[in-house]
C-alpha cells in the first residue's frame, strides 16, 4: 500500500495528527520543509502527499519554506503524484487577494479590500474604503498583523509607526498591505467551518473580544509572550451543533475548483444578515479541547481521507 507523506514547516501542529496516525495503524512520514535539495533528476517515491505548509511560516524563522514547498509540490506534480492541497492550494494559502477573487468566482462575497504596496498609498485607501477599517498583510497567517483602524487620524499613526520600522506587527512577508472594510457582527465572534475531503465537517464559533489573532492550534506562541487564545479560560472556541448555512454548497465548490481537499473558512455575518468571507486556511488546525466537548475529531477525519486515497495513489504510481 502507498506511503502517506506530510509537507510541513511547524512540528508543533503535527502532534495531533500523528495521534490520529498511531490511532488508526496508518504509516506515514513527515517531510519537513525548511531547508534542503530536491533531487529534479528522479521521481519522488509513490504515495499520498498532504500539503501542510503555513503561510505564517516566516515568524517561525522558516522565511523560504512556502516557496521550497512550492517547488516539490511541481516536482511531484509532474510526477503524477497524489498531492492533498497542491499548487493551488498553497497559492490561495499565501495571499488573501488571491482567496478573495477565487471567493469571489463562486459567488461567495468578501470584504471591500483594496490592496497597497508602499505604505504612502494607506491613506488614499483608507479615504476609500472608510472608516473603521481593517489593515492587515496580504500574507500573514495566526491572523498576525490584523488592525481594528478606527479613524484618519489613527491610520496616520499606524502609517507613522509602518514608516519608522516600530509597526510591532512588522511589514508584510510579501510586501502587499491590505485595507478591507471593517465588517460587525453584532456579536463578538466569526465562524469557521472545517472540511475534509472537500465536504463540510464542522463549524466553530471564535469569540473575537480579545482580538484577531485566532489560530486555533493549542501549541500557538502568540507575540510578547501572550498566551494563544485555543487555551484561555472560557469557550473561545465552540462547535456548532447542527450548523448550516447557504454558503456551504459554494464554499465546497470553490475548494473543489481550487484543490483543497482539506481546509477552513473563516466568515463573520453583519448586522443585517449578510455573510462576508475573509480568510481561507489549507493549513488548518484544530482545537483540541472545543473537539473534546462536541466529541469529534478533524484530525481523525483527515486520516480516514488520506488513508482512502492511497488505492489511487498506487494506481497513479
Amino acid at each position: 500500500m502507498s506511503q502517506i507523506f506530510v509537507i510541513h514547516e511547524n512540528d508543533a501542529w503535527l502532534a495531533p495528527l500523528r495521534a490520529s496516525f498511531f490511532a488508526a495503524g496508518a504509516a506515514h512520514e513527515e517531510w519537513h520543509l525548511d531547508r534542503g535539495l530536491i533531487d529534479l533528476t528522479r521521481p519522488p517515491p509513490a504515495g499520498v502527499y498532504y500539503n501542510r505548509m503555513s503561510a505564517s511560516s516566516h515568524t517561525r524563522g522558516h522565511t523560504y519554506a512556502p516557496e521550497y514547498a512550492a517547488a516539490v509540490i511541481e516536482w511531484l506534480e509532474r510526477h503524477g503524484r497524489t498531492v492533498v492541497n497542491g499548487r493551488r492550494a498553497l497559492q490561495l494559502e499565501v495571499s488573501k487577494v488571491a482567496q478573495y477573487e477565487a471567493l469571489a468566482a463562486h459567488g461567495i462575497p468578501t470584504p471591500p479590500t483594496i490592496a497597497v504596496v508602499g505604505e504612502e498609498h494607506l491613506r488614499e485607501a483608507g479615504a476609500r474604503i472608510g472608516f473603521p477599517l481593517i489593515l492587515k498583510h496580504n500574507r500573514a497567517g495566526k491572523g498576525l498583523g490584523v488592525q481594528l483602524v478606527r479613524s484618519p487620524a489613527a491610520l496616520g499613526e499606524a502609517i507613522g509607526r509602518i514608516a519608522a520600522n516600530e509597526d510591532p506587527h512588522g511589514a508584510p512577508r510579501d510586501g502587499i498591505w491590505l485595507v478591507q472594510r471593517y465588517i460587525e457582527a453584532p456579536a463578538p465572534f466569526i465562524t469557521r467551518a472545517e472540511f475534509v475531503g472537500g465536504r463540510f465537517l464542522y463549524a466553530v464559533r471564535v469569540d473575537t473580544s480579545e482580538g484577531f489573532e485566532l489560530c486555533p492550534a493549542d501549541a500557538c506562541a502568540m507575540p510578547d509572550g501572550a498566551a494563544c487564545p485555543a487555551v484561555a479560560p472560557g469557550e473561545k472556541f465552540r462547535i456548532i451543533d447542527g450548523f448550516t448555512h447557504p454558503l456551504i454548497p459554494r464554499m465546497e465548490a470553490f475548494l473543489s475548483a481550487n484543490g483543497i481537499g482539506v481546509g477552513a473558512i473563516e466568515f463573520i455575518t453583519d448586522a443585517d444578515g449578510r455573510t462576508f468571507a475573509y480568510d481561507v486556511n489549507t493549513n488548518t488546525n484544530y482545537n483540541a479541547e472545543a473537539e473534546r466537548r462536541a466529541g469529534v475529531s478533524a484530525t481523525d477525519a483527515v486520516v480516514r481521507h488520506l488513508v482512502a486515497l492511497r488505492p489511487q495513489a498506487a494506481v497513479a504510481a
